[in-house]
This record gives C-alpha cells, structure tokens and sequence, in this order.
C-alpha cells in the first residue's frame, strides 16, 4: 500500500512503534560517522560511488533516531514522512526526498549522474547529516 504521511505509514506497518533501542542507536550514528571517514576524495570516475555512501550514512544515521524515539521503519519513503511528520523538518525533508529519488534512479535504473549533479547532491547529504546529529546530540 501506498503511504501519503507518517500516520499512513504505521497504519500499514511500515513503521512500527518499539522499545527505545538507545545502543542500537549508537551502533548506526557510529557506523554512519565511520563510512563517512572512509570518503577521500570525489572526482569523475567515483562521483556516484561516494553518493551511495553519504545516502547510506544519511540513512543509518536517520534509522538511528528513530531507534531513539521508539519506532522502527522500514522503507525510505516513511523514514522521509518521519523527517517531515514526526521531527517536523520539512526544510529536510524536501532535500532528503530529492536525494532519495536521485539514488533510486541510481540504484534501481542505472542512470549514473553527471560529476556536478553528484558533488551537489553529496553537498546536500552533509548537510542533512550534520543537521541529524545536532539532533541526535540533543537526545543523547
């Protein structure tokens, strides 16, 4: 089924609600923090490469809060609808959307993107990133 919000999404089990899960948390912002540190470098050849990873720490680092608030979610869209609904960001929201788009396409279709599509699209990761772990710093 569809979801259209937050609430659609623990209607169909797309979200769930849990017990806290605080080391599991620290487990994702750690592995998150660690991908990250891995990146050198971005040029041409690699551009789509590095993407991946900052989608994926964006990912981990965002799974990790909702581990923090009690709920467990299990696809990108409702991690997205939990960014706009629940921890009312929808300024990161709109950039997490258009970055979860450009890495389905990626993934799913192959359509690689060009070189400065790519470092602007990393650019906005970093900063939804560094946005979630203020957040995060205030949780803990």
């Amino acid at each position: 089924m569809k979801e259209f919000d937050w609430n659609d999404c623990l209607k169909n089990n797309s979200a769930r609600i849990i017990t806290e899960d605080i080391k599991r948390s620290q487990s994702l912002i750690q592995t998150s923090k660690d991908r990250l540190d891995l990146i050198n470098e971005i040029n041409e050849k690699n551009c789509n490469f590095v993407f991946e990873d900052c989608y994926t720490s964006l990912m981990e680092l965002l799974q990790a809060i909702t581990f923090m608030k009690g709920f467990n979610v299990g696809n990108h869209i409702c991690l997205g609808f939990f960014l706009r609904d629940v921890l009312e960001r929808n300024d990161l929201f709109e950039i997490f959307d258009d970055l979860r788009y450009k890495r389905n396409s990626l993934t799913y279709y192959g359509n690689k993107m060009e070189f400065e599509i790519a470092k602007d699209a990393i650019i906005k990761c970093k900063k939804i990133i560094s946005e979630l772990n203020k957040l995060v710093k205030s949780i803990l």
